[in-house]
């Protein structure tokens, strides 16, 4: 069985001088992918997180919950930043694959870009936000939202 949690505490504790340690956690072939990349090495997986570093400001992952089967693991966590000066909150989830040396082969980010980041932004917000509304179902008054729907 593996065990996510040195990872998981890099990532916790990640700066912009921890980053070049992610060949201590990944394959020197591992996949990352998330909405905006798509890269294959270690040093590539490096330039992902190190870009964070430069685009954002105080970035810091939250972990969630963890659930570990095998090889796998599915971690929840929460992407805090600011932008701008702005804050901005990403929740977010893991699916991370690991290889028999304990390394990750695949890591792969499901989070929704839309809904998390894009309609938070001024400009490119409005238009999502309204197609978002446009999509969404009108309930009966009978019927109620699960906690925390948008009305």
């Amino acid at each position: 069985m593996t065990d996510p949690e040195p990872l998981l505490a890099w990532y916790a504790a990640l700066t912009p001088d921890s980053v070049r340690q992610a060949g201590r956690f990944y394959a020197p072939d591992a996949q990352f992918r998330d909405p905006f990349n798509d890269v294959r090495g270690v040093a590539a997986i490096e330039a992902v997180f190190g870009h964070m570093f430069v685009n954002t400001q105080e970035p810091r992952f939250i972990i969630g919950e963890r659930i570990v089967q095998g090889e796998q693991v599915f971690v929840t966590w929460r992407f805090v930043f600011r932008l701008r000066g702005a804050p901005y909150e990403v929740c977010g989830g893991s699916h991370l694959r690991f290889n028999q040396a304990g390394l990750v082969v695949l890591h792969r980010d499901y989070w929704d870009a839309a809904e998390e980041l894009l309609q938070k932004l001024p400009l490119v917000g409005a238009p999502i936000r309204w197609l978002r509304r446009r999509f969404r179902v009108t309930l009966p008054a009978d019927l109620t939202l699960s906690k925390g729907s948008r009305k």
